[in-house]
């Protein structure tokens, strides 16, 4: 075994209180195979802009209560250095030891005179980044692994503007964890004594409220039949409470609730993998409609920051991607202000350059701007400032990613099921009113403008090795890119290492040149909206591929969707 494993290990041993964690750690360092310490052990969980995320267990390379309070020291000596008076407000879903995380990154505040706002029970992510803005914090805290399988937590830091923090403060914050020892470097208060000092305080239901009406202001008031039907799944997570208040607000109120996956359960006994992306996290859902019959089914995952869709059509259920509810609810929102006569033109639509090309093919239509930036809600959130600061908020029509990730409105800084669930049953209503469900929508979107079609290929590379096997595959597809992909050539090739512009379509030329921000990520153009993009994921130990194909028939595009995803899978990720 290494000497380094060993005697963090052991440090581990000597250190550790919790019975859980300990009993974890002597079967670990009973245990004849060494990966497994050694995977506990072989690195630090990284503080990035998306915080921490991994599985929970012991070691530094898991989600636990010394890890967390390393990085709430962290954070704390960030906002102390910054601030004068800083308050943090903090929330959590449903994951395991989600209120224990809670409850240790309170007290690590509190014991450095940072006061916390905490919600008294889990909300989703949108929720957070509300609180964060209308109670005026200056840093905002949840303890989500979004829609990560069962054994992950996370631990998500937002700014002040409700924004997942940006690169420098995080570079930051991990500067200071590096050098705060997880055992004696960490200043700790009992949750219960921040409390009785007033330096954690309940947030308010009235903040919850003030939500709820933020999210139906952006109600475009397309009143459905009071028939109109919606199953719904929170996938044990956090969606219940605000769907239930936001479609009663809307006028739905025949709502059938997945049995199974109502209560909140970090163990996701009936979808170990709470993605509404996936179909096996839905088949509850869909079981459910085969007895009711909806006029159409929602999922949000854990965190309630993405959302699911599957419509009744021709006898079955069609699961919408990201991608395309994204599409529609783009050309809808465009339709309905228009309607409203307000100028589409001057609209704004950010979204990410691992979405779907079909916006830029809307614009020309509309006429509004599109602005693609990276993968990473806070910088649509950039933007969404951008609009703000110039005095133009009105100018944002729409968010999105192709994740399932959208955000209609300014009042958070994040992804937003919430929201989206709402304008998604209006929308469905006003298609239904006029004899189309929105899988027919979205098929008569593709035969106007083309059958843009994606695909992802996720590979996984866990442990030591496979964090070496990730940065060899990226470092070999840079230095020597391929020259053709799937028997065509690559015509353009784009390594985001290096300064890159934003791209912009449609609009009138008015938006500000603007770099991106250098990531690590790889695209290969193969011609008119076809292409292949690489990158590490950010939460997980994979390569993601992102494919994109365009042809005039569904057919044509899928298979070509096919031969990438084949390419993708024996090639630029083997």
């Amino acid at each position: 075994m290494d000497d380094k494993i060993a005697a963090a290990a052991q440090l581990w041993k000597d250190s550790v209180t919790e019975p859980d964690l300990a009993a974890e750690l002597d079967e670990l360092m009973a245990d004849p195979d060494p990966e497994k310490l050694s995977d506990a052990f072989y690195r630090s969980l990284a503080f990035g802009t998306a915080g921490l995320r991994g599985t929970l267990g012991v070691g530094t390379n898991r989600m636990n209560v010394y890890t967390v309070s390393q990085a709430s020291q962290g954070l704390a000596t960030y906002l102390n250095a910054h601030y004068e008076n800083p308050t943090v407000a903090i929330a959590r879903d449903s994951r395991n030891k989600g209120e224990d995380f809670v409850k240790a990154a309170a007290g690590v505040l509190a014991a450095n005179g940072i006061k916390s706002y905490v919600y008294p029970r889990i909300e989703p992510v949108p929720t957070l980044s509300f609180a964060t803005r209308d109670l005026k914090c200056s840093a905002g805290i949840c303890v989500t692994a979004s829609h990560n399988p069962a054994p992950y937590n996370g631990y998500k830091v937002y700014g002040e503007d409700g924004c997942q923090i940006a690169n420098e403060a995080a570079d930051e914050i991990q500067n200071t964890i590096n050098e705060t020892d997880i055992f004696t470097g960490v200043k700790h208060m009992d949750f219960d004594e921040a409390v009785a000092k007033g330096l954690v305080e309940w947030t308010p239901d009235e903040v919850l409220d003030r939500f709820i009406d933020a999210v139906a202001s952006q109600s475009i008031g397309a009143k459905p039949n009071p028939d109109f039907s919606v199953v719904y799944t929170p996938l044990n997570g956090t969606g219940i409470e605000c769907m239930n208040k936001i479609l009663a607000r809307v006028g739905i109120t025949n709502v059938t609730v997945v049995p199974e996956q109502a209560e909140p359960d970090g163990n996701f006994p009936t979808c170990p993998y709470p993605n509404p992306e996936f179909r096996e996290a839905l088949e509850k859902g869909l079981e459910l409609c085969d007895k009711v019959h909806p006029d159409l089914m929602l999922a949000t995952d854990p965190d309630a920051d993405r959302m699911g869709v599957a419509v009744p059509h021709d006898g079955d259920y069609k699961l919408l991607t990201g991608n395309e509810m994204g599409i529609l609810l783009i050309d809808w929102l465009a339709r309905m202000k228009a309607e409203a006569g307000e100028d589409v033109n001057r609209k704004v639509v950010v979204t990410t350059i691992v979405s779907t090309a079909m916006p830029d093919a809307l614009a020309k239509h509309y006429g509004f701007e599109v602005r693609r930036v990276l993968t990473g809600f806070k910088n649509i959130g950039g933007q969404m400032d951008q609009l703000v600061e110039a005095g133009e908020p009105e100018r944002f029509l729409m968010g999105f990613e192709e994740s399932y990730g959208y955000l209609v409105g300014l009042h958070a800084r994040d992804k937003d099921a919430i929201v989206a669930s709402m304008l998604t049953c209006e929308m469905a209503a006003w298609y239904a009113e006029r004899g189309m469900d929105l899988y027919e929508a979205m098929e008569a979107l593709y035969q106007e403008y083309g059958y843009y079609l994606n695909g992802v290929v996720n590979v996984s590379f866990p442990g030591a090795a496979g964090a070496d096997k990730m940065v060899a595959i990226m470092s070999g597809l840079r230095e020597n890119p391929p020259a053709e992909i799937a028997g065509m050539p690559v015509e353009g090739f784009v390594d985001y290492k290096a300064d890159v512009e934003m791209a912009v379509a449609g609009g009138d030329g008015s938006c500000p040149k603007q770099l991106l921000p250098k990531s690590n990520v790889l695209e290969f153009q193969l011609g008119e909206g076809v292409k292949v993009i690489v990158r590490p994921s950010g939460t997980e130990p994979k390569i993601k591929a992102y494919l994109f194909s365009n042809g005039t028939t569904r057919e044509e595009s899928q298979a070509l969707n096919d031969k990438l995803a084949e390419v993708a899978k024996t090639q630029l990720l083997a």
